[in-house]
């Protein structure tokens, strides 16, 4: 069975991860989703970011949650724009997510990015995401 939207499973799959104070989550590997994971590890949201190939299968990103004082460190992750209903900003329009405490995700002609290398980039696009 074909998943309509694998962007929000994936971040179900942090949420419900850390709702249960798990130390890593699997998530299917794609393109996307691993960038995503990337920029979440470099502004300090996930402890890990790792790839396992198995032969035969579909590989699988391996995702190390972070926690604080026994709290998640993501408070909330929201998905912005859907399959459904597409959300496109642009470079004036990138939202500031809790007065820029947290970060909105883009894709966009340079990539899957944060709203902070957007701004400094210059470019808008679609805005996956929104974590705090």
């Amino acid at each position: 069975m074909s998943m309509t939207d694998p962007i929000s499973d994936m971040l179900t799959r942090i949420r419900n991860g850390q709702m249960v104070k798990r130390t890593t989550v699997d998530i299917p590997l794609s393109r996307v989703k691993q960038q995503i994971c990337a920029i979440l590890h470099e502004e300090g949201y996930l402890s890990e970011v790792s790839i396992i190939q198995e032969e035969g299968s579909h590989g699988v990103i391996r995702v190390g949650l972070k926690y604080h004082q026994n709290r998640p460190v993501i408070e909330e992750i929201r998905r912005c724009s859907t399959p459904g209903c597409r959300r496109y900003v642009g470079k004036e329009d990138i939202p500031s997510v809790y007065h820029g405490l947290g970060i909105a995700i883009l894709s966009t002609n340079r990539g899957v990015i944060s709203s902070r290398q957007a701004k400094k980039f210059g470019v808008g696009g679609e805005l996956l995401c929104t974590v705090f």
